[in-house]
C-alpha cells in the first residue's frame, strides 16, 4: 500500500518536473518558476487557512476531510493500478480546492497565499467559474 502511494508520488513528481523544464526550453522561465512553487503555496495556503479563525468551520471541515482523504490508505481505486490508482486523490483534491476558492473571502486567501498574485487570480478565476448555460 504504502509502495504504491510512493510509486504515485514519484509519478507526479516525475511530470511536474517534465512540465517545468519544458517551460524552461521554450524560454517561459516566470510560468516555470510558478509551476514549480504552485504545490508547495498550495500547501502553505491551506495550512494557514487551517489555522485562521476567520475562515467558516464548514470550509475548514472540508480541508481536514481533503486531509484524511490522501493520507488514508484506504481508496475507492487502489494506487497500483495506473492511471487511475491515484485519480480518486486527484478528484477528492480537485473538488475540495473549488469548495474553499467559492467559499472562502479573496481576501483571506491573498493573506496565505506565497505565490505571484496573477497565479491566485489565475486559480481562483478556475476554481470559481460558473456553469455555462446550457443552449
Amino acid at each position: 500500500m504504502v509502495r504504491g502511494l510512493l510509486v504515485a508520488l514519484l509519478v507526479v513528481v516525475v511530470l511536474w518536473s517534465l512540465a517545468v523544464g519544458a517551460l524552461v526550453l521554450l524560454g517561459r522561465r516566470s510560468q516555470a518558476r510558478e509551476l514549480a512553487t504552485l504545490i508547495p503555496n498550495l500547501l502553505v495556503l491551506f495550512r494557514g487557512l487551517l489555522r485562521d479563525p476567520r475562515v467558516p468551520k464548514s470550509t475548514k471541515g472540508w480541508l481536514w476531510f481533503a486531509v484524511v482523504w490522501l493520507i488514508s490508505p484506504i481508496d475507492l481505486i487502489p494506487e497500483f493500478i495506473p492511471v487511475a490508482g491515484p485519480l480518486d486523490d486527484a478528484i477528492v483534491a480537485a473538488l475540495v480546492l473549488r469548495h474553499v476558492l467559492q467559499h472562502t473571502d479573496r481576501q483571506m486567501l491573498a493573506d496565505h497565499w506565497r505565490g505571484e498574485p496573477s497565479t491566485l487570480d489565475a486559480i481562483i478565476r478556475l476554481g470559481r467559474r460558473e456553469p455555462r448555460p446550457r443552449t
